[in-house]
């Protein structure tokens, strides 16, 4: 059995054929050129498709379900995109333009519901029952698991994890709320906040990580500057992992999964930041008196979870 997933991003459309093992056998990929016209991006996912299938050795007839994650809140049912700013999507029927130009029903889901998906079946929380997954990444997305199931409202927005407050009138957010989770844990708000401390601390060892262009710090900077003891490192990055660890209690608070993930590029830092996040959690958790504790692990599918999720949404029961 093979299926079809794609991962519509804003900067690049990827296709991959998925086997019952939830591997990835062949993909295929092209910019997104966003922001154009749905049938325009619809013509270049079709693309993708048939080149992935092609790679794969196969023909549409052998694959048996199709998926697509995508930014934005979706509706399900009928596989409209209702809105996705960044895509400028608003009421795209995705599903129907697919079925347009490849014949075949696709399945539609928001994108961070797709890769907590891919994750939930075949990487970090494969085994469990429910799963909360966050991606710390421009933003911080979100996906919510529950018996098994994507759990995204009535409405087909919710999840949106990054916009809960966790600092009354705070930072901005883009969301137009101020104090949001995204705007203190997301990778956007660990370069501002690693740009304020080399702002501080001139002889900061972050300088020399980027080549004394402040313009190019990213979100292993203070990381890497901690690692050779740099007090201004160390001080970004205790305070981010403080700010992670509010947000990731309170989610824990509501959701008690079995597994809570991170996700995107900063969870590659592995233990250096799930260890103090999990004592911070493990403290300030409400079930911090009982034995049953949610167990926090870093993704480990990368940028495949999205298609591997997408791939198999449709299965869902």
């Amino acid at each position: 059995m093979y299926r079809l997933g794609i991962d519509l991003g804003g900067t690049n459309i990827v296709a991959g054929v998925v086997d019952e093992d939830y591997k990835i056998l062949a993909k295929a990929s092209c910019k997104t050129l966003a922001p154009r016209s749905s049938d325009a991006i619809a013509d270049d996912m079709a693309k993708v498709t048939l080149e992935a299938i092609k790679k794969a050795g196969l023909t549409l007839d052998d694959i048996s379900g199709f998926g697509i994650g995508t930014p934005g809140s979706v509706e399900a049912s009928s596989g409209t995109v209702i809105y996705a700013n960044n895509l400028e999507f608003y009421n795209v029927p995705l599903a129907d333009l697919m079925f347009e130009r490849i014949g075949k029903k696709f399945f539609v889901a928001n994108d961070a519901d797709s890769a907590a998906y891919g994750e939930y079946i075949a990487g970090a929380g494969k085994g469990a029952n429910d799963f909360v997954m966050i991606t710390l990444g421009t933003g911080v997305g979100g996906g919510v698991i529950l018996d098994g199931k994507i759990r995204s409202g009535f409405n087909g927005a919710g999840g949106e994890l990054g916009h809960t407050v966790i600092a009354m009138n705070g930072e901005a957010c883009t969301c137009g709320r101020d104090g949001c989770f995204e705007a203190y844990a997301s990778a956007t708000a660990l370069i501002r906040q690693t740009k304020q401390a080399m702002s501080r601390y001139s002889d900061s060892v972050m300088w020399e990580l980027c080549g004394n262009d402040i313009n190019k710090v990213n979100g292993i900077t203070a990381f890497d500057a901690m690692r050779k003891g740099d007090t201004a490192g160390k001080i970004v990055v205790n305070n981010y992992i403080g700010y992670l660890a509010v947000g990731v209690t309170n989610l824990i608070n509501i959701f008690q999964p079995e597994i809570f993930c991170i996700g995107g590029g900063i969870s590659k830092e592995g233990d250096t930041i799930i260890k103090p996040l999990t004592d911070f959690v493990t403290r300030d958790n409400y079930t911090r008196f009982i034995d049953k504790k949610t167990q926090i692990k870093a993704a480990t599918l990368g940028n495949d979870a999205g298609v591997i999720g997408a791939a198999y949404i449709g299965t869902q029961k």
